[in-house]
């Protein structure tokens, strides 16, 4: 009797263990990039737009969900066709010197969202177990590169996929504190714009760090390990329109999560902040903070862990973009599924923007300040990005029956237009 229950047991487990290879077979790259999106200078963003304007930014989760699929699914689809990283299909066709500026603002940006998101993590951590702010941001950037620089990739992927799981805190905490969901979904499909300075610069902003640079650089490269990483390192016809199709629906996923936890971020701090007039919020910890006295302890811890949980994901993202951008137009070996030994300019890049991240920290910028230096940078330089992206993704010679649709171009097209306004709305 007891084996038979036992082999059940067993069995049940087994089905289960079944249904989380299907899961992550299914998810990867696109999963992962979208999900690091939300990292804690995004939570951040989202987190002061709906203290501060409530739910009046909510439109903007469905009007950015298409562009960034549209963006993200060519860059890996690029990745795919090609079997490089997108800096290293720009260096054969564009000049070297709006390359090699791109790539420079593009790794300046990074250093500064690492920083601030250095910041947010370790002031979060002070805020639940105590501690100095400068020892945790330390801590935290030493179990970054270690984790980067020292975990075989087969086993680094599977890291950040579970780290993705921390985002459902905002899900969470959002049911525990919205009474009203018809308010919610009136103000999603309704688009409301205050024609005045500061609400401009918070849908730039909100735009801004939804839509960035180091995601198209990431996901190209990061298709490229996954493939390589399952044995399939000359895919033939066949195979890349499997890995394409896949690569579509993960992508899919991927960005569908990373606009529902921003919108459940912008939900919450509506329900408990922007409702009891605590419209003055600096940093997503200020918002975990303010949470306490109207949410409760639960809802405080599960929002601060989730942005401990986002940087996690979030920092290695950032600086992995960078090294693989300047490793591809440097010509030196890049892939997380080398050892150090064999790939040492790369992960020299990873270490350096962690650091030079963790020094910025230290300076005592307001990090709402740092976000919004790197909201400039990323709606500068991701508009010449996204237009070589659709070069890129258009010619035939480069990406064969892969190139891009009518419908691919009229969405790429779109974005950059959104991206250019933005840009020009920043320096006004």
């Amino acid at each position: 009797m007891f084996n038979i229950f036992f082999w059940k047991k067993e069995t049940r487990f087994q089905k289960f263990k079944n249904k989380i290879k299907k899961i992550t077979k299914i998810v990867g790259p696109g999963f992962v990039t979208g999900a690091s999106d939300d990292d804690p200078s995004g939570i951040g963003t989202y987190s002061v737009a709906g203290a501060k304007y409530g739910l009046q930014t909510l439109w903007l989760v469905p009007f950015l969900f298409p562009l960034m699929f549209v963006i993200q699914e060519m860059c890996a689809r690029i990745g795919i066709a090609t079997g490089q990283g997108l800096a290293a299909n720009m260096q054969k066709f564009f000049p070297k010197y709006i390359l090699y500026s791109i790539i420079l603002f593009l790794c300046i940006a990074n250093i500064i969202n690492i920083g601030a998101d250095i910041s947010i993590m370790a002031a979060s951590i002070k805020m639940l177990i105590g501690g100095s702010v400068n020892l945790w941001a330390i801590i935290l950037s030493i179990i970054i590169i270690l984790l980067q620089v020292f975990i075989a990739y087969h086993y680094y992927s599977k890291i950040l996929l579970f780290l993705t799981l921390f985002l459902f805190a905002y899900v969470i905490t959002a049911f525990m504190t919205v009474n009203n969901w018809l308010e919610v979904i009136k103000f999603t499909f309704i688009p409301h714009v205050k024609f005045n300075k500061d609400f401009i610069i918070m849908l730039t902003a909100f735009i801004g760090t939804t839509i960035s640079p180091y995601l198209f650089f990431w996901q190209t490269s990061h298709e490229i390990e996954e493939i390589e990483d399952n044995g399939d390192q000359n895919p033939g016809r066949s195979l890349k329109r499997d890995l394409i199709k896949k690569m579509r629906i993960d992508t899919f996923w991927g960005m569908l999560f990373s606009q529902l936890i921003a919108f459940f971020i912008v939900v919450t701090c509506f329900a408990t902040l922007y409702k009891n007039g605590i419209t003055n919020i600096l940093t997503a910890q200020d918002a975990a903070m303010a949470l306490k006295p109207f949410a409760g302890n639960f809802s405080y811890l599960v929002f601060t862990l989730g942005i401990i949980g986002a940087g996690l994901l979030g920092i290695p993202v950032l600086a992995g973009s960078s090294a693989y951008a300047l490793s591809q137009i440097s010509n030196k070996k890049y892939s997380l599924s080398l050892k150090y030994n064999e790939a040492k300019f790369f992960y020299n890049i990873i270490i350096f923007s962690v650091v030079i991240g963790l020094l910025i920290s230290f300076i005592n910028i307001s990090p709402i300040k740092a976000l919004v230096y790197a909201a400039v940078v990323n709606g500068i330089v991701a508009v010449p990005i996204i237009f070589f992206i659709i070069l890129l993704a258009n010619k035939t010679h480069v990406m064969g029956e892969h190139k891009n649709s009518k419908l691919s171009n009229f969405g790429a097209f779109f974005t950059c237009i959104i991206m250019f306004l933005c840009a020009i709305i920043m320096f006004w």
